[in-house]
């Protein structure tokens, strides 16, 4: 069986390595004359209908729906939400995994199920004899209650729990956990629980809590839009900590901006084991008194590293046309002249302890066309109950939190789990979650993506792309792939049509997914 197992391996790579020879002699440098026509030259086109091929262009849905029947999510959905009280025909499972598997197929909208009901050969690749349409989908999102859009999330991180548990020990160090709000605006003027946001817009508020390390939305919680960016933030912060403690977590860090101050609850997270948080702070008067009045010497130059560092010759920068229009035109211009880090005792409000607050000092000039006009000075506080840290760092990691606005930006353009399509503030907040899966689902390859043996270290930077692929890319690397599919007995054949360089890498996921999963660190 092992010998017949590794001629199929052979055979697969040797046929993969002949589609990459094929479309790189295609696309190989030529100098190439002038050429006497366009290069799109076919005319004589005629189309007919296939007999009994059959073709799918999202051939790497079926993976996805392997990986979710492997690591129990199906299972665990149906047994820990209950909507329904007869399942004719579907199961919560069917519904949820059918919003998730349209946004994984290109869908944006409920409406575009009606594409995928309408699709022989993708119903085939599920199993399914029909799925639920847009209206049915919609139906469903306004039966969950609350506690059901929680009962929900539950199940998910239940699943999450496995998925970390296969990781190799390295990736237990520290769990980073980053709160923000987010608007998500609606023009529908009858959708409930909208409300006006600070700046005036129609909208929802949605809080997002979100694992840094993997970039798995933990929880997301649906909101009015005139509610605070912190409100509830505690509860869900909690909930986090222990499911990453649950899940193998030697240490937990939260993290979030001036909003997620949470004084009330900073004594209590000091008290637990190994949770540190770094939290921007409100610049008011009276730290901006204790900055100004600290003593020249307790000021040191903020050195930030490089974003990244180039592997090949460094290259001249571009003009900065915006930089260029706006002394032309004589416009007000604010530019950095550097930046100082200090840090001192506080001891907030709300707190019987003393933590540690750092203090960022923005030296800037104002300039109006090539005129200075005065100097201005701008600081920026960071409470922390680390205490070993050096300074730098501190700032380092509470601006790495940054990065969660471009997850927020992934799961509201890229995975459209924002759009609020339906009616209400509960049933909108359950669409979220589902859509969101899709993301989740997402991760979930990546983590399960074997690393070890001879390629331990070229599939381990694999293992890294693919985790952090925006949504658009992953879709078109390992979802729109077209295949060949063919039902025989119980047995169903995806044949894959063409090649693309992560063909290699969706193979190995899906051996990954049909072996059996190893224990922890295996």
């Amino acid at each position: 069986m092992n010998g017949s197992r590794q001629q199929k391996a052979v055979e697969r790579k040797r046929r993969l390595n002949q589609r990459k020879r094929r479309i790189a002699w295609r696309l190989r440098e030529r100098k190439w004359p002038d050429q006497p026509r366009p290069m799109f030259t076919a005319r004589n086109i005629h189309y007919e209908l296939a007999d009994r091929d059959r073709g799918l262009g999202e051939g790497g849905i079926g993976a996805m729906h392997l990986l979710a029947t492997r690591v129990g999510l199906v299972e665990r959905i149906d047994r820990e939400l209950h909507l329904l009280k007869r399942h004719v025909p579907y199961h919560e499972s069917d519904h949820v995994l059918n919003i998730a598997y349209n946004i994984l197929c290109g869908g944006t909208c409920l409406e575009d199920l009606e594409l995928r009901r309408n699709d022989e050969v993708y119903l085939d690749a599920l199993g399914a004899q029909r799925i639920p349409d847009p209206t049915t989908a919609g139906d469903f999102c306004r039966r969950f209650t609350f506690a059901d859009v929680e009962s929900l999330m539950d199940a998910v991180n239940e699943t999450r729990i496995g998925v970390w548990r296969q990781q190799p020990e390295e990736f237990f160090d520290e769990a980073v956990i980053d709160l923000d709000g987010h608007q998500a605006e609606t023009t529908g003027q009858c959708k409930e629980g909208i409300g006006l946001s600070y700046d005036g817009r129609w909208c929802y508020h949605p809080l997002a809590l979100t694992l840094h390390n993997t970039g798995e939305p933990l929880f997301m919680v649906n909101r009015p839009g005139n509610r605070p960016s912190h409100e509830n933030a505690w509860i869900y912060a909690d909930g986090a900590i222990e499911l990453c403690r649950r899940g193998g977590f030697k240490k937990v860090l939260l993290r979030g901006d001036t909003d997620f101050s949470q004084c009330a609850h900073l004594d209590r997270w000091d008290a637990g084991p190994n949770v540190r948080f770094v939290f921007g702070f409100d610049a008011a008067s009276n730290l901006v008194d204790i900055a100004e009045n600290l003593p020249q010497s307790a000021w040191k130059r903020l050195q930030r590293k490089a974003k990244y560092q180039v592997k090949t010759q460094p290259r001249r920068r571009p003009d900065n046309v915006k930089e260029r229009i706006v002394v032309e035109k004589g416009y007000e211009n604010i530019k950095p002249n550097g930046e100082e880090v200090a840090e001192f005792a506080y001891r907030p409000g709300a707190c019987r302890k003393t933590y540690r607050m750092v203090a960022v000092r923005k030296n800037l000039s104002v300039e109006k066309g090539e005129l200075v006009l005065f100097d201005d000075v701008k600081h920026f506080f960071y409470i922390t109950n680390d205490r070993v840290s050096p300074r730098e760092k501190v700032v380092q990691e509470a601006n790495g939190r940054c990065h969660q606005e471009n997850l927020i930006e992934q799961l509201k353009n890229g995975v459209h789990a924002m759009r609020m399509p339906v009616g209400d503030l509960v049933s909108n907040g359950a669409y979220m979650v589902m859509a969101s899966l899709a993301w989740t689902l997402k991760a979930w390859f990546a983590l399960l993506l074997p690393e070890k043996g001879r390629w331990k270290e070229k599939h381990g930077r694999q293992k890294r792309s693919v985790l952090s692929m925006e949504f658009k890319k992953f879709v078109n690397a390992f979802i729109r792939v077209p295949v060949q599919l063919v039902r025989a007995g119980r047995r169903v054949t995806f044949r894959l049509l063409s090649w693309n360089p992560w063909l290699e890498v969706l193979l190995r996921g899906v051996d990954a997914l049909r072996a059996p999963l190893p224990p922890r660190g295996g």
